[in-house]
């Protein structure tokens, strides 16, 4: 059985596949009131839930004038790093809908605004690297900006050779829905974390991953 409705799925990582917000926010958040910016867990997920770090960079000197340290990202995505490789978890259900897909024959691939370092070091972590090739792992890296720009998710459909009107993106921030919106995918917001309200524009809601693909119509 062949599905038609659409060609290509596109996963974020963060929070979709990987149960990592809690902890990079958390991190995020100690770290950067550790540089005297203060900033609450729910401050970070506010303000950079499914963002690359140089949003951090830009909404900082925005509000203050001032720079982070130079050696900011190196620090915070070691610290980042080695809270995964002790605490990180998958997302529950996100291996049997990967491994669904798989037997379905429906392409899929993933979009994040994470570096190719903290997806590769989640997914070994959680066994989610048994599903993905480089051939299919596509970061802000690749593009230079993370979302809310497009640019991600359209290059994630050119390299895997779909159209954008052809590919359905499943989201959890904001930020990440305003990106697939921006690139004329259809998103749906999974909501085990983010509340619907926040994710206005996406076609449709999840609550469990194992709901994803019934609610895709698969």
């Amino acid at each position: 059985m062949r599905y038609e409705r659409y060609e290509l799925v596109i996963f974020d990582n963060d929070g979709v596949l990987v149960d990592s917000e809690p902890l990079a926010n958390t991190i995020l958040a100690g770290y950067l009131t550790e540089l005297g910016h203060p900033t609450s867990y729910e401050d970070s997920l506010r303000d950079y839930m499914g963002s690359a770090v140089h949003r951090v960079h830009d909404l900082v000197h925005e509000r203050t004038g001032l720079r982070l340290p130079e050696d900011f990202d190196e620090t915070l995505h070691a610290r980042t790093f080695a809270a995964f490789e002790r605490e990180l978890e998958p997302v529950p259900g996100a291996s049997d809908v990967l491994k669904r897909l798989v037997a379905e024959g429906v392409p899929y691939c993933l979009a994040s605004s994470g570096s190719h370092r903290r997806i590769r070091v989640g997914h070994r972590k959680t066994g989610l690297d048994a599903w993905f090739r480089d051939e299919n792992i596509f970061s802000s890296e690749d593009v230079g900006r993370g979302k809310p720009a497009p640019d991600l998710f359209l290059h994630a459909a050119a390299r895997m050779g779909v159209a954008p009107e052809r590919c359905v993106v499943v989201e959890d921030s904001r930020l990440g829905v305003e990106a697939a919106l921006a690139a004329g995918m259809d998103v749906y917001g999974f909501t085990a974390m983010t509340p619907r309200e926040k994710l206005a524009g996406a076609k449709g809601y999840v609550d469990r991953m194992e709901d994803l693909l019934p609610t895709l119509g698969l």
